[in-house]
């Protein structure tokens, strides 16, 4: 799964266009590097957003309910 769809489907950004404007500016790494929004993730990678890490559990396949998005990630 791409990173920016990742980013928009656990909640951590509202819409997938403001995901790939902060890993375009540099604002949300992958495992420590600046990356692109296709950059394809895999279970434990590492999400830096700003002074905010996240490290990713499972990748969902599809879209999921608000309540199930903490299975995803785990804030570090």
């Amino acid at each position: 799964m791409r990173l920016d769809i990742f980013l928009k489907i656990i909640g951590i950004t509202k819409r997938r266009s403001i995901a790939q404007i902060l890993i375009k500016s540099g604002k949300i790494k992958l495992n420590g590097q600046n990356t692109k929004p296709s950059k394809e993730i895999h279970k434990n990678d590492i999400i830096n957003i700003e002074d905010k890490s996240y490290r990713i559990l499972d990748i969902p396949s599809g879209n999921i309910k608000k309540e199930d998005r903490q299975k995803f990630y785990k804030k570090l």
